[in-house]
């Protein structure tokens, strides 16, 4: 579906939002929209201390910024950056605790207290009121509502989320939930390795049912997955994410444990069936009372040929197969783009027939998290060992003249208008 031009303008009064408590505030038309979502998840990359600072300051930036009805200014945040209160009311460590408590991360922070939304979520969201912020998105800690992975859910955990959810729609600001954001309960990993089985698609869908079923009747978009492209890399490639897996010589550090040339595809693999799993489970049992819509959220940086040539001109191409495609191609035609098939050979899964009619068609929007973009150019396929990086065959610099650059480019409506076209 084409997406819809927005215009947004500063100083201006946005348009009156009229939310009640447990009642949806989205038309049945809104999730057919493409969803342009501006993220700043990457401040986890430097400390955990500056994300309150960072929406703090941001809610500043954005007081008296508006948009056409077509379009909303949106806050998103992971629990992990947010909520603190690791340890208390029942909830149980995940994977990021593992790894932050650790000192994996570079200046040692852990999410042990973050911004502390757990205690200050009313703070917060008269920010977002003063600010006039519409929308707020957040994750949902898996190991907060369901300690265990699977089974009894957390009374505490359950009444922490209906009260976040009741705060935001009494104040008129519409709810996003994302179900995963890099992040599963530790239990998970020691049992069967995470998303490197097929067992946490079982699992992950009734973590959704449970969302769905307690917290539906107030939330109308549901992303299952943030950025499974990124997470698959992060987690199981190079190792800069949880739970840290990697093989040289493809890690950040020098990993002990993981396979960075086979796990990255295995665990997208699993993440693209636990996304139609849970966006089928809520077609068939929620949508069409909750009138809500279930999308996905994938990391979207665009490539510019470097040169002309023929050969430049298809390493973009293939950039974006490697990017969009991996997740977008499968939910739209059942199946990996053809050159990832090609490139990547029997370390690439592939989905049974029944798998690819699951997964077909599973997504009623597609979110964009949009960074940067980069110039690439042809490399010829390295015939040995390779990751991720190795099977896109292509080089990729920020700048075309200065190597390394820094220089950041925007292309949101070329990325827009592709996915929109493609895989919509």
């Amino acid at each position: 579906k084409q997406a819809n031009e927005s215009k947004c303008s500063l100083g201006s009064n946005p348009p009156a939002l009229t939310a009640k408590p447990n009642k949806s505030t989205t038309t049945q038309a809104d999730y057919h929209l493409l969803h342009v979502l501006v993220s700043f998840m990457w401040l986890w990359l430097f400390s955990f201390q500056l994300v309150y600072v960072a929406l703090v300051y941001l809610l500043r930036i954005l007081s008296g910024f508006s948009c056409s009805a077509s379009m909303v200014s949106l806050l998103c945040f992971s629990f992990m950056q947010y909520e603190g209160a690791v340890a208390e009311d029942g909830r149980s460590p995940s994977v990021w605790d593992t790894f932050t408590q650790a000192g994996k991360m570079s200046d040692k922070s852990t999410g042990d207290v973050a911004a502390d939304g757990y205690h200050k979520y009313k703070d917060d969201v008269k920010l977002m009121v003063d600010t006039n912020l519409e929308a707020y998105r957040f994750s949902i800690s898996w190991s907060r509502l369901i300690p265990n992975g699977r089974g009894a859910v957390n009374p505490k955990g359950l009444e922490y989320y209906n009260n976040l959810i009741n705060e935001l729609v009494q104040h008129g600001i519409q709810v996003h939930v994302m179900l995963s954001h890099l992040d599963f309960p530790q239990v998970l990993d020691d049992e069967y390795a995470g998303w490197l089985s097929p067992k946490i698609v079982e699992d992950f869908t009734a973590f959704a049912d449970v969302c769905f079923r307690e917290f539906g009747d107030r939330v109308s978009y549901w992303t299952t997955i943030d950025e499974p492209n990124v997470s698959a890399l992060g987690s199981y490639d190079n190792a800069l994410f949880a739970p840290g897996r990697c093989s040289n010589p493809f890690g950040i550090t020098n990993c002990t444990v993981g396979n960075s040339t086979v796990e990255p595809y295995i665990a997208a693999h699993n993440m693209i069936l636990a996304h139609a799993s849970a966006t089928r489970l809520y077609r068939e049992k929620y949508q069409a009372a909750q009138k809500g819509g279930v999308g996905i959220n994938v990391y979207s940086s665009w490539s510019y040929p470097m040169t002309n040539s023929d050969v430049d001109v298809e390493a973009a191409k293939r950039y974006l197969d490697f990017v969009f495609g991996w997740i977008l191609e499968p939910l739209v035609s059942g199946d990996y783009p053809d050159v990832m098939k090609k490139n990547v050979g029997s370390r690439l899964p592939s989905f049974t027939k029944s798998q690819s009619q699951v997964v077909k068609g599973t997504v009623d929007f597609i979110g964009i998290n949009h960074y940067y973009s980069m110039y690439v150019n042809d490399r010829p396929l390295d015939k040995g060992t390779r990751d991720y990086s190795a099977d896109m065959s292509l080089y990729q610099r920020a700048s075309k003249t200065i190597p390394g650059s820094s220089k950041v480019i925007f292309s949101t409506m070329l990325v827009r208008e592709t996915t929109s076209l493609n895989y919509f």
